[in-house]
């Protein structure tokens, strides 16, 4: 499924228009314990977290993921919105929490990270 996809199926609204949305998810992932994710992430990821400062975009660029989601209409940090652009790393928001939207990834085919 390509992020563009996703956008839809999450009901989600991208905070970074000016970045493609033709990646490819690969599998999702929800944990906001940027240590953990450093070591878990990977490429094409969709990171499904609550956090919202300059160091997420970074874990996220650091391991190629796809996408960051923030649930709950979280929205993020001007700055940090900015480093996501010049990093071309995709963020969105989402009105549901983070369990419905790992769950409708997992129910549309996108695997839990092994």
């Amino acid at each position: 499924m390509l992020v563009s996809e996703l956008i839809s199926l999450i009901e989600a609204k991208n905070l970074t228009p000016s970045v493609s949305t033709e990646r490819e998810v690969t599998c999702g992932y929800v944990c906001d314990l940027l240590s953990w994710v450093m070591s878990h992430g990977d490429t094409g990821m969709a990171w499904v977290t609550v956090q919202t400062h300059m160091n997420v975009v970074a874990v996220a660029v650091l391991s190629e993921m796809a996408c960051i989601i923030l649930p709950e209409e979280i929205d993020m940090e001007e700055e940090s919105l900015n480093k996501a652009i010049d990093e071309d790393m995709v963020v969105l928001t989402s009105p549901l929490t983070a369990y419905e939207i790992c769950g409708r990834m997992a129910a549309n085919g996108i695997a839990a990270h092994n």
